[in-house]
Formats: structure tokens, sequence, C-alpha cells
């Protein structure tokens, strides 16, 4: 299989990828394009200041970026931006909403149900509100080639499930969720759903309005932005019915020692001096990621994939994991040679996989694994990326024998 990548030359504008080394951790974190990094340096450099407390000219121009950034976000998702609240990440943005519309709104008795191919920051936090508060989790299984098997979810979920919190695509085997169909049978039993779209932003079209989810939670540096900053969508009838969640400046209407009040959602979220530069840098990233197409990310990470799945294949020594329509994530075994010791040899070749157990351990308890290797593609990889990862594959299996 040969893929028609000329439109997609994009290493150039990645200065993280200078010479000849070959990047198969995106899923992790994305290298970032050149934009980003003019963006983020002119905001820490020539434009910085502090924002909503100035009243000199740079404070209000630098207020007005960071709220364009916000703007910028929920033209991004489809959605309106007062219903954008900007975090350190996915984790604390689904920390977030358990500490507060769920301890707000749920008790022993209730359930929340996730899935076995979430990440540890989907599955911890509700453990912690589990231990306040005595709500049941359930835990959906996977159909045969690894995805969420929503037949399933049907039968489990109950009146009793006031929270269905599922992963858009898994950062281990790609498998990608159908959310309009998971947020149906959510509302069916009167439940939200919570989405951790981490590996779905940089690659699909997020569309809140179509969706049907009630929270939707992702991270910057995983589409090409800087790392500190994250974002949770949710419905604005839901986050004006949450409880602030830290208390300082920024977030308050008025203070007293008697009594304070709050500001409005999105802002009684977020306490303190926030990431003001990296808002920025995330919606540059934005910019530049609107401008490729996340129709050519998708369709790009897509065929990386089903050619590397395909080579890999061809061995009798692999065992691979997830669908074979995965959406540019490839997780799969070496016999006889452990996921850390076939990363280091890749290091060798200039080669960067992630080997582990990608903060899916209960995933790979089910996959009968202790890690998986993970190759993970951006729109910066090219079909160069998969010959040095062969490449150095054949020469691991040399080594081990």
């Amino acid at each position: 299989m040969t893929l028609d990548t000329a439109e997609l030359v994009l290493k150039d504008q990645f200065p993280g990828l200078a010479g000849d080394w070959h990047y198969l951790d995106t899923a992790a974190t994305a290298q970032k394009p050149q934009a980003v990094i003019d963006a983020t340096v002119a905001a820490m450099g020539r434009d910085y200041a502090t924002v909503h407390r100035g009243v000199y000219a740079r404070s209000a121009d630098m207020t007005l970026a960071f709220e364009a950034a916000r703007r910028r976000t929920a033209q991004f998702m489809n959605a309106h931006e007062d219903e954008i609240v900007f975090t350190r990440g996915a984790t604390e943005a689904i920390n977030l909403v358990a500490q507060t519309w769920g301890v707000e709104n749920l008790k022993a008795g209730d359930r929340i149900l996730v899935s076995m191919l979430e990440h540890h920051s989907n599955i911890v936090p509700w453990q912690l509100l589990q231990a306040r508060t005595g709500v049941a989790i359930d835990v959906c299984p996977l159909d045969a080639e690894g995805r969420i098997d929503l037949q399933a979810a049907e039968r489990i979920l109950t009146s009793a499930h006031k929270l269905v919190a599922l992963a858009h695509v898994s950062n281990v085997l790609g498998s990608v969720l159908h959310v309009e169909h998971a947020a149906r049978l959510a509302h069916a039993v009167g439940a939200k759903l919570l989405i951790d779209g981490c590996q779905a932003a940089p690659r699909l079209a997020l569309d809140m309005a179509a969706f049907g989810c009630d929270f939707y939670a992702f991270s910057a540096h995983k589409l090409y932005g800087p790392t500190g900053i994250g974002v949770l969508w949710a419905r604005k009838d839901i986050l004006d019915g949450m409880p602030p969640w830290q208390g300082g400046g920024a977030m308050i209407d008025k203070v007293t020692f008697e009594k304070t009040t709050f500001a409005p959602a999105p802002q009684r979220f977020e306490a303190g001096t926030p990431n003001i530069v990296e808002a920025i840098g995330m919606a540059a990233a934005m910019d530049w990621l609107s401008g490729v197409g996340l129709d050519r990310a998708e369709k790009h990470e897509r065929d990386l994939a089903v050619l590397l799945r395909s080579e890999l294949r061809k061995r009798n020594d692999v065992t691979l994991f997830g669908p074979d329509d995965s959406l540019g994530i490839v997780s799969f075994a070496l016999d006889g040679v452990h996921p850390h010791d076939l990363g280091t040899i890749l290091d060798e070749e200039g080669v960067a996989i992630r080997a582990g157990h990608h903060c899916a351990q209960p995933l790979m308890e089910h996959l009968g694994v202790p890690a998986t290797a993970r190759a993970s593609f951006g729109l910066y990889s090219d079909e160069s990326d998969i010959d040095a990862l062969l490449k150095g594959i054949e020469r691991t299996r040399r080594i081990f024998g």
C-alpha cells in the first residue's frame, strides 16, 4: 500500500522533528508547529500582561486576546463561548465535573457507567467520588474488535445510572465511539454523558450541537498546542447549576468576611490568574489544525494506521490490538520481547514509540498483557516513519532471536 501524502508534507513546520528522528508518540503529546510556537512566544514576550484586572492598554489587549481564545475554542467545538471552561487539561476537567456536579448530584444508590478501555483520568476521579458519596461504578465491556459495546451498555443501564463517562477515541486501541448513540442511551435512562475527547480533538471534527453529550473534555497539547491548558465544555444549564470548585481571584462577584458571591459560569470555575499564554497558544493550534483540515487529518492518520497494521500483520511474531480501522493509533506486542525493551532499541534507531500500560491498566488486564508497544501518528507523520519502525522491529528480532 502506498499513500498519497504529497499534500501533507508538514514536517518542516515542526522544529521538534528536525533531523532523522521518527516521532510515533503523538497520542501522548503532539509536536508543535512553528505557528503555535510563534504565537506563544509573542504572548509571553511582546504582548504579555495580566488579564481581567489591568486598566492599562496592554492588559486590555491581552484580555481581548484571552477571551478571543475562548471564542475560538467554542467555534472549534461548535458550541457557545459561555459553555467553555479553561482548565489545566482533560484530567482537571474531569475532576472538576466529579468534584462539583458529581458531589452536588450523586449519592449512595446512584450509579456511574464507564468502559473497559478508559484512561485512568476517566476512572480514578469517579473512584474518588465513590469514596466520598457511595456512588457505584459499573464497567461496560468491549466488543471483539475493541470498541465500547453499546449494545451491552444498553443492557446495563438502568434508572439508577446518573452518569455515563466514555472515551471518544481509545488512547490504546484507536477505536472510535459513536457519541450520538451513547448520548441517546444515556439520556433514555435520565443519565448525563461525559466524553473524554483527548484523542478525538486532533483527529475528528467536534460538534457539541450534534453529539448530544453533556460534558466534553480535552487537552491542548494533544492537538498541537501547549501543555498546561485544556477545555471542559458543558451545557450552559448544567454549568449554571454547578458550585465552584476552587476559590480565589477572578471567580468572585463580591467578597466580604460574612459572605462571598461568585461570578457566573464559566468564570466561576477559573480561580486565580489563568493560563493566559497557553490559551492563546491553544487558539493558534486550533487555527493551524483547522487550516490543514480535520477531515484530512482523520483520513491521513487512518491511512497510516491501516498501512502499519497491514505491514505488521505480515509478521508471525506480532499480536495486534484494536480494530482494523483504528484512528491513528496502533498497539501491538512483539513475541518474546517486552515493550520497554522494544522501545529502547527503537530509540537507538531514532524511532520514538510509547511502551507501557498507557494509563489504562484495566484494559491491559483485559487484553492479557502487562503492556503494549504503541505507535501513534500525527499530521506530520509519513511512510518513512513506518519504514523506520519496521526496520527497528527487525533489528530487535535479530537481537532477541
